[in-house]
Order: structure tokens, then C-alpha cells, then sequence
């Protein structure tokens, strides 16, 4: 299996078996030197940057509604300098927490300019850390909930969820989405997080982002972003 999902499709997910491998990634262990002059000119370019800990897969696959695959810690500094050139002994899988209005429209949010990802828009998330995989395994909710917290103030740990996720994979990597269902209107949601915002010392988000309709996209949008807006707009089914 090394990574096989189709790309470009969504697909149903009823079970993640992604498990946390305790050894080194092996392209973390032969890129060691380059890796360390990267992040010198990430750091020259962006100073506000934290070389913490995220994880990178080395297989994922995809079958009978399954997602499974093989997890490996490693720095940030690691998924900095892989992120250049994609390279095929590792791909990245990060989960995104669709916030839905009452009245339908989908709650996006535009990065700051101090991040990696300045002015782009995409829904609140961030790499899976090993804090994610509880038991051995990974728990997408953990994620969705401690990332959402981090960036908007909402809490989504109650909030009603589907019932499953989907995966979408691109060039880029596989996004594992699930939608959450907010009992508030988008208007009232963006409200909320720009409260959050302005009482932040150092925000990791400029502001929120409202997507009332797949054909009036925001600029700034992040490539895998418009096949799940689409998607929601079109019904949301499988």
C-alpha cells in the first residue's frame, strides 16, 4: 500500500485506522542536513515560526469505506522542507472541520499575515500531532475540536457532526473533512470569532470568512478548498 487513494474524489470514510509508528520517518532521517539549512531561511522569512512536532504519513490507503495508514512524528522544520517539492517518500493528511450555519453557509477563515499560510483561506485546522492519536491511533475530532478552539474560541466538542468523514486527495495531500453543524446563522459564527480575534494578543487568524454559494469563491482560497465547497453546496451525499 504505499499511497493509493484516487485523487480528486471524495470518498466516504467509516473507519481511520492511521496508527502513530514510533520510529524515525525515513525521509526526516535522510534529509537531516538539509532540513536544518531550510529552516534557517523559513526563520529568515518568517521569524514568528515554532519548529514543534507534527507527523507525517509513509502509506495510506483507501478501501471499502476504510482509511488506513502509518503515521511518524517529526518536526515542523521537517514538514517545512518537504512541503517544497512533495517528495514521494511521505505525503501529508490534515483534517478540516467544516463549521456550517444554520442558514447553510459554510464559516471559513483567512490566515494571518505573520503564518506560513498568510491571507489564505481555508477552514480552521492544523496538522495532526501525536497529541491526536490517543490510543495508537488517530482521532480526527481531537484534532478538529483543539484546532477550531485555537484559531475561532468555538468550542465544536458537542456541536451535531456527520455521522461520517470524508477524504479528498490532492496534490498537495488528503484532507480527512466532516461538517459541524452550528445552531447559530453565519453571520452570527463570524461575529463570534472576530470577538476572539480582537482579544487575542497574537492571533493565528485575520478574521472569518463567510461561503454563502460554490460560484462566489473568496480570493485567497486554497486549491483544495473549492471541491469541498462544492461538494456541501451540492447536496453533501456520498
Amino acid at each position: 500500500m504505499r499511497f493509493a487513494l484516487p485523487p480528486g474524489v471524495v470518498l466516504p470514510v467509516d473507519r481511520i485506522e492511521v496508527t502513530l509508528d514510533p520510529s524515525p520517518h525515513p525521509f526526516a532521517r535522510d534529509n537531516a542536513e538539509a532540513i536544518a539549512r531550510n529552516w534557517q531561511d523559513e526563520k529568515a522569512h518568517k521569524p514568528a515560526l515554532f519548529d514543534g512536532t507534527v507527523v507525517l504519513l509513509s502509506e495510506l490507503g483507501y478501501s471499502g469505506a476504510r482509511l488506513s495508514g502509518r503515521c511518524h512524528a517529526v518536526s515542523y522544520a521537517t514538514f517545512m522542507y518537504w512541503r517544497k517539492d512533495r517528495a514521494g517518500t511521505a505525503v501529508h493528511a490534515f483534517a478540516h472541520p467544516m463549521l456550517v450555519g444554520r442558514d447553510n453557509a459554510l464559516v471559513a477563515i483567512r490566515m494571518a499575515a505573520h503564518t506560513v499560510n498568510a491571507g489564505r483561506v481555508y477552514f480552521a485546522a492544523g496538522s495532526f500531532e501525536p497529541e491526536d492519536f490517543p490510543d495508537g491511533c488517530v482521532d480526527p475530532h481531537h484534532n478538529m475540536v483543539r484546532e477550531v478552539m485555537e484559531e475561532t474560541g468555538l468550542d465544536i466538542s458537542t456541536v451535531r457532526r456527520d455521522e461520517r468523514h470524508y477524504a479528498l486527495a490532492t496534490e498537495r495531500g488528503t484532507v480527512i473533512f466532516r461538517r459541524y453543524f452550528l445552531d447559530l446563522d453565519a453571520d452570527e459564527i463570524a461575529s463570534r470569532i472576530r470577538d476572539f480575534v480582537a482579544s487575542e494578543p497574537d492571533p493565528e487568524i485575520a478574521g472569518p470568512v463567510v461561503i454563502r454559494d460554490a460560484r462566489d469563491l473568496p480570493e485567497g482560497l486554497m486549491p483544495h478548498m473549492p471541491p469541498l465547497i462544492d461538494w456541501h453546496f451540492s447536496g453533501g451525499v456520498d
